[in-house]
């Protein structure tokens, strides 16, 4: 709980850095108009017809195990099935149980698709494409976690609902801090992380001179 009140101004700070990114963002017509639609397509999907759970619960358990590997984890046991899943590993910590919460697999497989393709055979002008599946890809994310929020995830209240709140908006924000750049070319990485540094500081000197 203290870690996670600590993170707080992060969180404020990250907020703002994101409000500002997407006014410096690419061009409407064809970067937000085509994510957009993208999300729209995936509402009316997630509306209309029955939901992909296997899919949900298969990335999400995937995004477990990647995280363990990219922390040194072995993989003991995988299962993955439209009721639910589970996967079991050699080495935990918070950021491996709560990756499938912030860090959305299919969208960053559409990115790095895109992104092989454009160096591989020039999809520079299939761009379009790339943000019509980046916001689809993105808000299968979102509305399909929403619902896996729903219920009771010893997920979340292993690490604790503030911490885990803190995390999950942390991770969500840095993943489109990192991925806006890429996607809309008029703001670097670097640039957009000191925002997200002089932000954070400009909230830590007004709490302490409230202080």
């Amino acid at each position: 709980m203290l870690v996670g009140l600590a993170l707080l101004p992060a969180c404020v700070g990250a907020g703002r850095t994101l409000l500002r990114m997407l006014e410096a963002g690419g061009d409407a017509s064809t970067v937000w108009v085509a994510m957009l639609s993208g999300a729209a397509c995936w509402g009316v999907i997630y509306a209309l017809l029955p939901r992909p759970m296997w899919l949900y619960v298969f990335g999400h358990e995937l995004t477990h195990v990647l995280w363990a590997w990219l922390f040194g984890g072995r993989v003991r046991r995988f299962r993955a099935t439209a009721r639910g899943g589970q996967v079991t590993v050699s080495r935990s910590n918070c950021l491996i149980v709560l990756a499938p919460y912030f860090f959305p697999l299919y969208a960053v497989l559409v990115l790095a698709g895109f992104g092989l393709g454009h160096l591989l055979w020039d999809w520079g002008r299939y761009r379009v494409w790339c943000h019509l599946l980046l916001g689809a890809a993105y808000a299968f994310h979102v509305t399909l976690t929403w619902q896996a929020l729903q219920t009771e995830q010893t997920d979340i209240t292993s690490q604790g609902w503030l911490f885990s709140a803190v995390v999950i908006f942390l991770g969500n924000v840095l993943v489109l801090l990192l991925g806006i750049p890429l996607v809309t070319g008029r703001v670097g990485v670097l640039t957009a992380l000191g925002w997200w540094l002089s932000d954070t500081g400009q909230v830590l000197r007004r709490l302490a001179a409230l202080l």
